[in-house]
């Protein structure tokens, strides 16, 4: 497999928030992901807010998105348990969601479960052209608020089958493993994912839950374009995959990119104010410069909070406030 390196137009990322537009270079060994700087400085009040001022990443060399996507998992039911109680206003947030330039979405086959991907199928096909849904397997939801693992070979190679049917698709543009199943070996779960990208049911492989362990071992099987684990401001834990997807040119998908509420400690809500906005615009835009391959997903089930996260991708942040952020400690509760 070819090793990918980072080129970026600045070697501190820590300037104004900055947009990574992402293009690919071919060498015989190496793939160069190229990130650009967009000068955007737009007050997070307007309505014209698109996802694209976050900029652009490169999956695998194969598409490009907006650095700023949407994480689907709040459209269920209580405890990612059945149908959203607001039916109508969760296909809403995913057609707004397409309308803000948002050009990434994450769900998963146990979200509902299988709620999910069938409300973005009802919402959004046809699909508008560039749009990437990723989905990911691994879990059995036996009720409310309860997992189980299965990355069996045969429970993979079922979840893609039925994830192609309710989102309506010849091909899963990117599918990501869930998790590592504890009794089930990785090589096998990942060796399925390959076999079935080779099938043409797969375009990407990615993978979520992971240490570098896992990347390292899953590459040596299949390209792997992109890594989710928990990741934010507040819950830096997995700094270290961050920089080892940075290094190797995959993006990192952070889940829980806003803290859930434990993002709101002095300084962030300080330097908020100073921007005159949220504490979880600063915090989105602080992933957004942390590394250019941050692909931050917030999720929510209002639009008017899906506004709010997208305007995000329009902030900056000096160099100094994002010193300040990044020196304070993990929020109590964030893990």
């Amino acid at each position: 497999m070819a090793v990918a390196d980072v080129k970026t137009s600045r070697e501190d990322f820590r300037g104004p928030c900055e947009a990574g537009s992402a293009s690919k270079q071919q060498t015989t060994s190496t793939k160069i992901i190229e990130v650009s700087v967009v000068e955007v400085n737009v007050n997070v009040k307007e309505k014209n807010i698109s996802a694209s001022m976050a900029g652009e990443l490169s999956l695998g060399g194969e598409v490009s998105v907006n650095r700023l996507g949407f994480g689907a998992m709040r459209l269920t039911g209580e405890g990612i348990w059945g149908p959203p109680r607001d039916r109508k206003g969760a296909l809403a947030v995913l057609r707004r969601a397409v309308e803000l330039d948002v050009n990434f979405i994450d769900t998963a086959d146990s979200y509902g479960p299988y709620v999910n991907e069938e409300l973005i199928a009802e919402a959004l096909f046809p699909y508008p052209r560039g749009l990437v849904i990723a989905t990911k397997g691994g879990w059995n939801r036996p009720g409310p608020n309860q997992w189980t693992h299965d990355a069996t070979p045969s429970h993979l190679r079922k979840a893609v089958e039925a994830s192609l049917k309710r989102l309506r698709l010849d091909r899963i543009d990117v599918y990501q493993l869930h998790i590592p199943d504890p009794v089930v070996s990785f090589d096998a779960s990942v060796e399925t994912l390959a076999q079935l990208r080779n099938e043409g049911k797969i375009r990407l492989v990615a993978l979520s839950n992971v240490t570098r362990e896992h990347i390292e071992r899953a590459r040596r099987i299949v390209p792997i374009v992109s890594v989710q684990n928990r990741y934010s401001f507040a819950d830096r834990e997995w700094d270290y995959v961050v920089n080892y997807c940075q290094q190797h040119g995959l993006a990192f998908i952070p889940w829980f990119p806003l803290g859930a509420g434990k993002v709101a400690g002095e300084v962030l809500s300080r330097i908020a104010e100073a921007h005159g906005a949220s504490p979880t615009q600063i915090a989105l835009c602080w992933l957004l410069k942390r590394s250019p391959i941050m692909l931050p997903i917030p999720g929510t089930s209002s639009v008017e909070h899906l506004e709010q996260n997208v305007a995000a991708a329009s902030l900056r942040l000096t160099a100094e406030e994002f010193d300040e952020l990044s020196e304070v400690p993990e929020l109590v509760g964030s893990r």
